[in-house]
């Protein structure tokens, strides 16, 4: 019957390109935390002040917003084949961040080079997130729920490249850069999906959509909530775990077994997008976020209440925010892309990412300056005030239809 086997081809086509697009995902996003992974062995051969140290961490953020801007008032992800686009500023990414092996460790150079990887990962991340609404409607809370569960664990694996790599900081720069080139490979493999639309021409009031339209409003609301958290989280928890544990252990020991948990706590996170986004097609996708940012703003406060007490009980509190951290960013993009049309929704997601990332700049940077003032505890506790805004601003928008 070809009606059916039109339908399952289709089905087979949808399935292998978000797989690759998934694991082109993994790969490019490895890039984001270099810094943040080898920053520990960095400073053991270089002295950096504690704002150059936060500098190479909110660079890529600061980069990327950069990068998100111009894509979104452009309309780089409406009006050119994603694809080619993904690819394009995976390879960029990938040379910038190869090149940090050239320059001196921690210098405004290295800083630049950063900001220049987050930049690109701007062409990488939110054009993703295009792709993959392409390829559905109504289980668009699923297929965007696993890209950012790529994403996470991506995010997560500089960590682990730095555990094996031990004290050799440049082999995790490398590494990361290589698999960054796979991901401009994989993802010219991907098609885009029956629901993919193209914009025809240059249009910045779209960006307008992102004010004037109430439901994208309150999802922009409680992304900038979601974000004032997370970066933050995953910039530094593996310091403020090493700082923590040296309570109850050696330093070398806290050290190595920081690098170790990070990447679990981080990626921990993966498990859970794509079972929140299966979740959030049937309860709702606002309604996931508010489950989500309640329980991660709890675990923030936990971890500053037990902080420098049992490591094992620290831990658990971890990877259970890591869990709940990271599922509803997926349902932001999703109400996003869902209350806009379809040939405006890379440029709304774009600009999303864009406003999320300019506020992590803050967060990352002032990081390490409020934890040498008030120490780590209060700092990472201080992160709860981001999920309560954000349950704040979704309450509003909860079983509202798209």
């Amino acid at each position: 019957m070809p009606g059916h086997d039109s339908v399952d081809i289709r089905s087979g086509i949808k399935l292998r390109s978000i797989t690759l697009l998934i694991i082109a995902e993994i790969l490019a996003m490895s890039l984001w935390f270099v810094s943040a992974a080898i920053l520990g062995d960095m400073t053991s051969e270089v002295n950096l002040a504690p704002g150059r140290q936060a500098a190479l961490s909110s660079a890529v953020q600061a980069g990327f917003v950069i990068g998100a801007v111009l894509s979104a008032v452009f309309g780089i992800a409406d009006r050119y084949e994603p694809r080619f686009v993904f690819a394009f500023f995976c390879v960029v990414a990938a040379i910038a961040n190869a090149l940090l092996l050239v320059v001196v460790p921690g210098s405004i150079s290295a800083i630049a080079l950063r900001a220049i990887t987050g930049a690109s990962l701007a062409g990488v991340y939110p054009v993703g997130m295009k792709i993959a609404v392409g390829w559905g409607q109504k289980d668009r809370g699923l297929l965007v729920g696993l890209l950012v569960g790529g994403l996470t664990l991506g995010s997560a694996s500089p960590h682990l490249l730095a555990y094996f790599g031990g004290a050799d900081w440049r082999s995790t720069v490398l590494v990361a850069s290589a698999l960054a080139l796979l991901a401009a490979l994989l993802v010219l493999a991907v098609k885009n999906g029956p629901f993919h639309a193209k914009a025809s021409a240059f249009n910045p009031s779209v960006i307008a959509e992102a004010w004037t339209n109430k439901s994208i409003r309150r999802a922009y609301g409680g992304y900038l909530g979601h974000m004032w958290e997370l970066y933050a989280m995953w910039s530094w928890i593996g310091i403020a775990l090493s700082v923590s544990f040296l309570s109850q252990m050696p330093e070398a020991e806290a050290n190595q077994f920081a690098k170790l948990m990070a990447f679990i706590i981080i990626g921990s996170g993966a498990l859970s997008c794509g079972i929140a986004g299966w979740v959030a097609d049937r309860i709702g996708k606002a309604e996931l976020t508010i489950i989500a940012m309640a329980v991660s703003g709890i675990c923030a406060i936990l971890f500053a209440l037990t902080f420098g007490g049992s490591v094992w009980v620290t831990v658990v509190i971890s990877i259970i925010w890591g869990i709940a951290i990271i599922p509803d960013s997926a349902q932001f993009s999703v109400l996003v892309a869902d209350h806009a049309r379809s040939d405006q929704a890379g440029s709304l997601l774009t600009f999303q990412t864009a406003l999320g990332f300019a506020l992590t700049i803050a967060t990352v940077q002032l990081a390490p300056v409020v934890a040498e003032q008030a120490g780590w505890a209060v700092m990472m506790g201080m992160l709860a005030l981001g999920p309560a805004a954000g349950i704040f601003a979704m309450w509003g928008l909860k079983k509202t239809p798209a």
